[in-house]
């Protein structure tokens, strides 16, 4: 499992973002209320930074300390996933809380979904699975970290998303913990 300094070094604008000290998400709580434990990269992700947007483009949808069990109802009841997997456009995947079913950890603002396949049981071995806002679904054998590494690394290849992603010099904007 890829550690957060790797993402670091693949996308060094995310840096200036890092929380001194970590973020003190209440991990119990969120993940009793999802019904699952979480994968320990995303896990690092979240106590290391706030929620992140990538060159204005990608969002990585980290719990906000205090929020967290918003952010484990988002996750259990994703409104878009359900509504594709009842026209039967999932290839197979089911959403959430169903076995092996998908949770949400990132986004972007073109309709591509960032998500984990919750199987097999052990959550760092969860797979990284992707649709892209032209209906492209893809599956990659690696964490959410490792997966961004790779991405901004160019060593991995996502299709379906734009030509210009990633972007050559990507800029990172971190989002306040702030809760209003």
């Amino acid at each position: 499992m890829l550690r957060v300094a790797e993402l670091e070094a693949a996308l060094p604008s995310i840096t200036r973002w890092r929380v001194p000290g970590g973020r003190s998400v209440d991990w119990a709580a969120l993940e009793a209320d999802l019904g699952t434990a979480l994968p320990s990269d995303f896990r690092s992700l979240a106590e290391a930074y706030p929620i992140l947007v990538i060159d204005d483009f990608l969002t990585v949808s980290v719990p906000r300390p205090g929020a967290e069990a918003s952010w484990a109802s988002e996750s259990r009841e994703d409104e878009i996933l359900q509504d594709l997997y009842e026209m039967g456009d999932t290839e197979g995947y089911v959403p959430f809380p169903r076995p092996g079913g998908l949770i949400c950890w990132a986004e972007t603002n073109s309709g591509d979904f960032f998500y984990w396949r919750t199987s097999p049981a052990a959550p760092d071995a969860w797979p990284v699975v992707v649709r892209t806002d032209n209906g492209d679904w893809s599956e990659f054998p690696v964490g959410a970290v490792e997966f961004l590494a790779g991405v901004y690394r160019r060593t991995l290849d996502v299709s379906g998303m734009p030509r210009n992603f990633p972007g050559d010099d990507p800029k990172v904007l971190g989002l306040s913990d702030r809760i209003d």
